[in-house]
C-alpha cells in the first residue's frame, strides 16, 4: 500500500503528515514554508509511494469558506498541475490549530516550545489525518 499524505496549508507555512505504508498510522512530517511547498512534495513524491493527499478546508462556523480558501484554491491548481495522478481530498479543518496546541498543552510542552507555529503546524495536519483515517 501506498502512503496518505496530510497538509495543513497556511499562507506563510504549512504542516505536513503522513500515514505509514499500512495507512494505519498518523505521524506528523514536518512543516515547510509554503513558498516551497511544491518542491518538498515533488522531492517527497520521488522517495515514496502517496496514493492520496488530504488538505485542510477551512470553514467559518456558518459552513462557509474562510478567507484562505482563496490561496488554497490557488495551490490546488497548481498542484493538479503538476501532479495530476495523484488524487486530492479536503478535510473539514475547523478547531484542529486549537486541538494541536491544547495536545501540545496536554503533553506536557514548556510554554516556550508550544509557541512554535511550525510544530503547531504539523500537529494539525496529523490532526486533520487521524480525522480522515478513523471516520
Amino acid at each position: 500500500m501506498a502512503r496518505i499524505l496530510a497538509i495543513d496549508f497556511g499562507t506563510k507555512r504549512s504542516g505536513i503528515a503522513v500515514t505509514d505504508e499500512l495507512q494505519i498510522i498518523a505521524s506528523g512530517l514536518t512543516t515547510v514554508p509554503t513558498k516551497e511547498l511544491l518542491g518538498f512534495l515533488k522531492d517527497y513524491f520521488a522517495k515514496e509511494q502517496v496514493e492520496l493527499v488530504l488538505i485542510g478546508e477551512p470553514k467559518q462556523m456558518d459552513n462557509t469558506a474562510s478567507q484562505s480558501e482563496v490561496y488554497i484554491a490557488r495551490f490546488l491548481k497548481e498542484f493538479e498541475k503538476q501532479f495530476p495522478d495523484i488524487p486530492v481530498k479536503r478535510v473539514d479543518e475547523r478547531f484542529t490549530s486549537k486541538i494541536a496546541f491544547q495536545t501540545l498543552i496536554d503533553s506536557g510542552l514548556k510554554k516556550k516550545q508550544r509557541q512554535n507555529k511550525a510544530l503547531v503546524d504539523e500537529v494539525s495536519a496529523t490532526i486533520i489525518l487521524q480525522s480522515y483515517l478513523y471516520k
